[in-house]
């Protein structure tokens, strides 16, 4: 008999979902946008703290928008974390710029300050400043936004923060998200909370918000007729998807806390094995441990992750390697590079194990056995 698959980070409702798409359907209001989607986005700028929000189809939606905002096109630059998913990147080339990848520090694995103060101090004597900056928050952990922000500063460079990965974290007592010119959520069915697909805009600069909105709604102008000024996207989120939003928002604490919870039990279970070792928790901020990560030494452990990863398919439980970096992804192998070396060893090394909130001790256990499992038999 197949045994019963682990999903590395699946949806897990709450039960609260149900009501509020109830009114949707009670409403008839199944067209997009609607009352759903304004209480979303005022719940979810409460929630994390933010001025402004606007709920839309997906969190590379959200970047896609902010650059266009801040004026991103052809020819320009702009510094993005290296270890991180495409969508982080893709949005700068949509509009025709350069993205700069910018290689991780090894306290939180997030973009390294001193690398993005050398990359702009030293393109400022070139004379060609980045038009932006892309600091991408990793598996629910913040990256260390204050000297970030401060060289950004001095040269009027906006931050765009890709929180995609860290609803629920702190920065120094703050949401991640929320400390740049804007921030962007994701709630793809794998997130901390999901809507099956969306996304958040989130800013300080209600201008900057209230373009995006006009530009996620095809752009129109205010005029009874259809008129057009300048070119839309249809991005918006829809009425039924923020009704589940809504619902998950409410147990945002409570997921955060169980994820914690779940990396403390792997920690427990696994901690003692040689070549071992847990990401990192910085000490500025709260990490949500959205997905419990590890690194694997196979000169102390025997075997490499990518070897414990096909261990654990073979018994159903899936898990997965750190992302790719960007400058060694076929599609930007022309992009300028500052570092790397980080980034390709938690690459080569890391792995992320079944991170989700439903799991039961004994899906726990089962994943620790087999890693468990790998060690034993090369010892024998």
């Amino acid at each position: 008999m197949t045994k019963q698959r682990l999903y590395l980070s699946p949806p897990h409702l709450s039960g609260r979902e149900q009501g509020y798409v109830q009114q949707v359907f009670d409403s008839n209001w199944i067209a997009p946008l609607g009352p759903q989607v304004d209480a979303f986005e005022a719940e979810f700028a409460a929630a994390v703290g933010a001025p402004h929000a606007l709920a839309l189809s997906s969190g590379t939606a959200a970047l896609h928008l902010a650059l266009i905002h801040l004026g991103v096109g052809p020819g320009d630059e702009v510094l993005v974390s290296t270890l991180t998913f495409s969508a982080s990147a893709n949005p700068v080339v949509y509009l025709g710029a350069k993205p700069v990848f910018i290689d991780s520090e090894r306290v939180s694995w997030n973009l390294d300050p001193a690398l993005v103060c050398e990359a702009i101090e030293r393109k400022a004597r070139q004379g060609r400043l980045p038009k932006a900056v892309i600091p991408v928050h990793l598996y629910g952990q913040s990256a260390d936004l204050d000297p970030i922000l401060a060289i950004c500063a001095r040269y009027e460079i906006p931050v765009i923060e890709d929180a995609a990965e860290a609803l629920g974290a702190t920065y120094r007592g703050r949401s991640p998200g929320t400390l740049g010119r804007a921030g962007i959520f994701s709630f793809n069915g794998n997130k901390i909370i999901t809507t099956s697909g969306g996304g958040m805009l989130v800013s300080s600069d209600k201008e900057l918000i209230e373009h995006a909105r006009k530009l996620a709604q095809q752009a129109r102008d205010p005029a009874p007729h259809y008129q057009h000024s300048e070119i839309g996207y249809n991005y918006r989120l829809s009425n039924v998807l923020a009704a589940i939003g809504r619902g998950q928002l409410q147990v945002l604490p409570e997921r955060v806390r169980r994820k914690r919870e779940i990396c403390e039990s792997y920690r427990q279970l696994l901690g003692d094995l040689p070549g071992i070792a847990f990401m990192p928790e910085a000490p500025w901020g709260h990490s949500t441990r959205w997905l419990t990560v590890i690194t694997v030494d196979p000169a102390q452990f025997g075997v490499t992750a990518e070897e414990i990863r096909l261990a654990l398919e073979a018994e159903n439980i899936e898990s997965r390697p750190l992302w790719k970096p960007m400058h060694l992804q076929p599609v930007f192998r022309d992009c300028e590079v500052v570092g790397g070396a980080v980034a390709e060893d938690l690459f080569r090394t890391g792995l992320c194990l079944p991170s989700g909130t439903a799991m039961s001790k004994e899906d726990l256990e089962r994943v620790a056995a087999m890693i468990r499992a790998t060690e034993k038999k090369r010892r024998d």
